[in-house]
């Protein structure tokens, strides 16, 4: 009886909460925080405009710099939203800082692709940073003060982990993660390689959270077609769910070398993608995070090629889309120069004609951020969607309840009602943002009577032990 009436009076005061106020700090919580600044979707009928501005000869896809970027926003005749850039971890692991600030300060948003690997080979096993290591959380400080850097940043960033998945050519793919096998790691009905990408992706992004990086717009980027194409390896089961996700990315290449003896239009790729990415989620936004062809092919006529995608994208063949990002850079594949790889649009006359055309006088495409905010407390339930709850004192297994799809979770303060067995900030932090969907999270507080399992319990308010309180105990 007396667990019942604390539970109506618990759920009365959240009920008052509700109506009465603005809603409350919960159990955990430090402080009320300022919203956050985020990149919002772009207005209706228009589409965002980005770029990666890779460096003009050999180079690394971390370096990009002020000048690359001028050189394409000239060629184009409009600035971007985002610039899209790699973080290689087995540069540095600090959040990057550097090269965030000036892309902010020429009035882009930085968009940051987290690129836990050890080298830029591809085709490789991961050494390092494996998906194994992630998931057990062996790299957790290094993620928490990148969180805490990117926070402290202060306005908006677009980032990435596990850019392409479902291409072998990166470490993060199932090839080298254990394939279509189901034994070993978590629900055995569901592929390993797969299934330890979406745990790590969403470790990482429970860890940002948790350290307040609400500024932070989540990308899943996916290849345009599964590459192996088997049935372990599709994009779907990637896919860490919409509580963890905000944009859904795809890539789309025409010919990428000059040599190469197929290619494929972007409206032949997109049209396959496209639904499939759609499936996904019912409403996420979806952009074009990276797309190219190269100049110098026989057939695969690159100025061609880059119009008809432009012009598709532009006239909204594919209606989610709100953005796209042209992969501007150009590379040596040997000793031939003829065989370069060359999609710089300053490089090419016609090329950049195209973009004049279809991006630079277009009023539907924007060359500027809009920004919105984002509450601080994003990533946990809010009042307005709680449906059920669950309650539960003495005992509880926080990864359990986290695991269940309750929205509303009531726990007392203790793992047994003593001082030394109370929650921790990072553990009632871990269960707002759980597996089974995120959670509000109220602390258990009697009121009116004292309990003999609390730290403040004197074995002299009830020595006879009759269930009395004695003439010494205090009257509450």
């Amino acid at each position: 009886m007396r667990e019942l009436l604390v539970l109506a009076l618990v759920v009365a005061l959240a009920m008052a909460t509700m109506l009465t106020a603005p809603p409350p700090r919960c159990f955990g919580q430090e402080e009320q925080e300022q919203p956050a600044k985020v990149i919002a979707t772009p207005p209706e009928g228009t589409l965002y405009h980005g770029v990666f501005p890779g460096p003009a000869g050999a180079g690394e896809e971390d370096e990009v710099s002020k000048d690359s970027l001028a050189s394409y926003t000239n060629a184009v005749g409009k600035p971007v939203a985002w610039v899209f850039f790699s973080h290689n971890w087995f540069k540095d692991r600090k959040f990057p800082a550097e090269t965030a600030s000036w892309i902010r300060e020429a009035g882009s948003v930085p968009y940051i692709r987290l690129m836990l690997r050890s080298s830029e080979e591809q085709n490789i096993e991961e050494t390092t940073f494996t998906l194994q290591r992630l998931v057990k959380g062996d790299f957790d400080s290094d993620l928490r003060e990148w969180a805490k850097e990117a926070r402290a940043f202060g306005t908006p960033l677009l980032a990435e982990y596990g850019v392409e998945m479902n291409g072998r050519w990166f470490p993060w793919n199932a090839v080298w993660n254990g394939g279509g096998t189901t034994e070993g790691y978590g629900d055995a009905s569901v592929p390993n390689g797969p299934e330890i990408f979406r745990d790590t992706y969403r470790r990482i992004i429970k860890i940002a959270r948790q350290e307040g990086a609400h500024n932070v717009t989540w990308v899943f980027h996916v290849n345009n077609e599964d590459i192996p194409d088997e049935p372990w390896n599709k994009l779907d089961l990637y896919y860490p769910g919409d509580e963890w996700i905000d944009w859904l990315a795809v890539s789309a290449y025409g010919a990428q070398k000059p040599a190469d003896e197929e290619w494929a239009t972007f409206r032949e790729m997109m049209d396959k993608a496209y639904p499939r990415l759609a499936a996904l989620s019912p409403d996420k936004p979806v952009i074009v995070a990276e797309f190219g062809c190269t100049s110098g092919h026989k057939t695969c006529k690159q100025a061609e090629w880059a119009e008809k995608a432009l012009s598709d994208l532009t006239e909204r063949r594919w209606p989610r889309v709100i953005g796209f990002c042209w992969w501007n850079e150009m590379w040596e594949n040997d000793e031939n120069p003829k065989h370069n790889t060359n999609m710089r649009v300053q490089d090419s006359r016609e090329l950049a004609g195209a973009f004049r055309r279809l991006v630079g006088s277009s009023e539907r495409v924007i060359g500027k951020p809009v920004v919105t905010h984002r509450e601080a407390s994003d990533g946990e339930a809010k009042w307005s969607s709680i449906n059920d709850f669950v309650y539960q004192l003495q005992r509880a297994d926080l990864d359990a309840i986290g695991r269940t799809k309750f929205d509303l979770v009531v726990v007392d303060y203790s793992r047994d009602g003593s001082e030394g067995a109370r929650f921790s900030k990072k553990e009632i932090a871990a269960l707002k943002t759980s597996p089974g969907g995120n959670k509000l999270v109220l602390a258990y507080m009697s009121i009116g009577e004292a309990e003999d399992y609390r730290w403040y319990w004197r074995e002299e308010w009830d020595a006879d032990r009759d269930g009395k309180p004695d003439e010494k105990a205090p009257a509450w």
